[in-house]
């Protein structure tokens, strides 16, 4: 890598301005996001196919994942690491322009964005096409539901449920259910939850032993 390159990919990582039109960088993103039409283009049954690509295509992914295509990423998953057993429906969309670190055993409804690039607010930097990038990170065994997203440089802890459709612009701690435009903390998970699982209907007791 030169040192031009360097500088770019120094930028993308570390939240300052820049210019993903750069063409050496734009040749590398094509060649992630081939990988990731070809990822989109398998069929239902080839499960091995799809879990040996993602392997090639993240920067880091555990055991037992899985992503239902279409699966949409910037940079075809390269900046995005999965813990083990993470879950997710169909039309996951990572703005991977820097990195996405998720925990082990979350799990995403359909049509979620996690989104880490930004444009400056001021007009005439967006019209030079500058950008920044700031990392987003989810915990362990979280759910968001369908459509929820989530802005550049959030933090979510572990054990969270984000309710559908919520647009998520500030941290949320571990062990809550947080809902909104924007999100905000409903509760804390608590003795209910660990007695029902829908409404009135209980958890099995052989499911708690």
């Amino acid at each position: 890598m030169d040192s031009m390159n360097a500088e770019i990919f120094q930028k993308m990582h570390s939240g300052q301005l820049y210019l993903p039109g750069d063409e050496n960088l734009m040749k590398e993103q094509h060649r992630y996001i081939d990988r990731l039409y070809d990822f989109n283009h398998t069929r239902p049954t080839e499960l091995d196919k799809r879990e040996a690509m993602l392997k090639e295509m993240f920067a880091e992914i555990g055991e037992g994942c899985y992503i239902e295509p279409p699966f949409r990423s910037n940079f075809g998953g390269h900046h995005v690491h999965f813990g083990k057993y993470v879950y997710a429906n169909f039309n996951l969309t990572l703005v991977d322009d820097t990195h996405i670190y998720v925990g082990d055993y979350t799990m995403f409804g359909p049509n979620v964005v996690i989104a880490t690039a930004g444009h400056p607010i001021l007009p005439k930097l967006r019209e030079q096409f500058y950008q920044y990038n700031a990392p987003v990170h989810i915990g362990r065994n979280c759910w968001l539901g369908a459509g929820v997203i989530v802005v550049p440089g959030i933090t979510i802890g572990d054990n969270v449920v984000i309710g559908a459709g919520s647009i998520v612009t500030k941290d949320i701690p571990s062990n809550v259910i947080a809902v909104g435009n924007p999100c905000k903390v409903l509760r804390e998970v608590n003795e209910h939850d660990r007695e029902y699982y829908f409404k009135d209907r209980k958890i099995p007791s052989e499911l708690l032993s």
